[in-house]
C-alpha cells in the first residue's frame, strides 16, 4: 500500500485570477487608448470643434464673395464695383490718386 502525502499548493488557485486580471487589463487599456477608445473620442471632439470654427470662417468668406459676385451681375451692376474691377484688371489709376502697392495673394 502506497501512502503518498501530497502537499496542497497555492499556485493552482492563483492561475485563473491572474489570467483574468491580464485579460481585463488588456481590454481596459485598449478601451481607453485604442483607436475607438475613450481618449480617441476626446481627441475627435476637439478636432470637430476646430474644424467647425474653420468652417464658420470659410462660410463668412463665401458669403462675402457671393455678395461681391452679386454686385457684378447684369441687372445690378454698380459703377463703383465695375470701376474697382477694371482698375485691378488693367493696373491703372487716376493722376490725382495715391496708389499703394501691396504684394498679391498667392493661393496654393
Amino acid at each position: 500500500m502506497w501512502t503518498r502525502q501530497h502537499r496542497q499548493r497555492n499556485t493552482g488557485r492563483l492561475i485563473v485570477p491572474a489570467i483574468s486580471a491580464v485579460f481585463l487589463s488588456y481590454f481596459g487599456f485598449h478601451a481607453y487608448h485604442g483607436e475607438y477608445g475613450i481618449y480617441s473620442k476626446y481627441q475627435l471632439e476637439t478636432r470637430v470643434a476646430e474644424l467647425e470654427g474653420r468652417l464658420g470662417e470659410i462660410r463668412a468668406q463665401r458669403i462675402e464673395l457671393e455678395r461681391r459676385v452679386q454686385l457684378l451681375h447684369d441687372g445690378t451692376l454698380e459703377k463703383d464695383m465695375l470701376d474697382e474691377q477694371a482698375r485691378k484688371a488693367l493696373n491703372l489709376s487716376h493722376e490725382d490718386e495715391i496708389t499703394i502697392m501691396r504684394p498679391s495673394r498667392q493661393y496654393n
